[in-house]
């Protein structure tokens, strides 16, 4: 298996005068109430995990979880108080300014919830920023961002200002900005959370497809948990600093580690979430006619499932048949996680 692109190894941040000591002296076990009475807040609880290439891992949890403080610490915006950060081999917090400043201009792209576009800069100007920056030349840059203008959707608005763009046309920019400079590593710190659900909807699913073309190793950041589903390969919740659970979607829906994680997802429609080959069983025995892919949604396909008097056959990708569903399955992966409210 290749090396990993971000490798966080017991990572903590704990805020105040004396954190670094009160951090040494615990021994690793970070009780926050304790740091707390002694005036230290603790943002970070011993994070260790692994993105790898082309991954996208969504880090979730809701205010003061410590996920953008989290995000905050692998960019090096914040310095981690404890623990290392490895950013494609790199100990990230043995770089001296330089080499951190080329790290963040070569391989780095952040997208954050305010646009922060400047206002007196066109739409392709604003792209072309960071390129210029890197000392790129005028014309060179504004061919790039004309590139990133068609990229994002934005054809016949390059030459607008950001006031005359509407809120989801000001974040497509800010993305074909961080875009741009071709990072390898694309920090998104909740980019859609001020977008309205449609506008909010419509970014998600332009978010996919451009993930879907350039297969950019993420970390992306949002307390919307389902938004977290519709995006993530993997899933991190967060709460008081602590990765509670990271998995898969269908892994965290279908076995939640603690009793928060289950309290997020009692209320998810699974079978929105999950797929076919999360449920079906490897017996090839007793099947009927209908053959269905592993890859589908459950809701897609649950309908014709639930007419079938047999076993339904679930095919791969080469459409060879690898196990099977049986109708009362679907019944009880769509009903029997519900929370019962009669």
């Amino acid at each position: 298996m290749s090396e990993p692109v971000i490798k966080c190894e017991n990572v903590y941040k704990i805020f105040g005068a004396n954190a670094q000591k009160m951090l040494q002296d615990s021994n690793g076990n970070v009780d926050a109430k304790v740091f707390q009475e002694n005036g230290c807040i603790v943002g970070v609880n011993n994070a260790s995990f692994e993105v790898a290439k082309g991954e996208m891992l969504v880090v979730m949890g809701l205010s003061g979880s410590g996920k953008s403080t989290l995000l905050r610490c692998i960019s090096r915006l914040t310095d981690a108080t404890g623990g290392k950060i490895f950013i494609e081999g790199q100990d990230l917090l043995q770089l001296n300014n330089k080499d951190l400043i080329d790290l963040r201009r070569n391989k780095m792209g952040m997208v954050f919830q305010s646009f922060a576009l400047l206002p007196h800069k066109t739409v392709v100007e604003n792209i072309a920023f960071p390129l210029q920056i890197k000392g790129i030349k005028t014309q060179d840059s504004i061919n790039k961002a004309m590139d990133m203008v068609k990229l994002v959707g934005l054809e016949g608005r390059e030459n607008y200002f950001p006031r005359e763009l509407s809120g989801g046309q000001q974040q497509r920019v800010g993305i074909a900005r961080s875009l741009a400079v071709e990072p390898d590593i694309w920090f998104l710190d909740e980019p859609f959370s001020a977008l309205d659900p449609l506008i909010r909807k419509e970014m998600q699913d332009e978010f996919l497809r451009l993930q879907d073309k350039l297969q950019k190793t993420i970390m992306f950041i949002t307390h919307d948990f389902d938004e977290a589903l519709k995006l993530a390969d993997r899933i991190a919740i967060m709460k008081d600093g602590i990765i509670e659970q990271l998995d898969t979607p269908a892994n965290i829906v279908l076995n939640p580690a603690t009793e928060y994680v289950r309290k997020f997802t009692e209320e998810v429609p699974r079978e929105k979430v999950l797929l076919i080959k999360d449920v079906m069983d490897t017996s090839k025995d007793n099947l009927g006619d209908l053959k269905v892919s592993q890859n589908e949604i459950i809701e897609n396909v649950a309908e014709k499932i639930l007419t079938q008097e047999k076993i339904v056959a679930v095919i791969d990708n080469n459409n060879e048949i690898i196990g099977s569903i049986n109708p009362t399955k679907i019944i009880n992966t769509v009903f029997g996680g519900r929370k019962n409210n009669n």
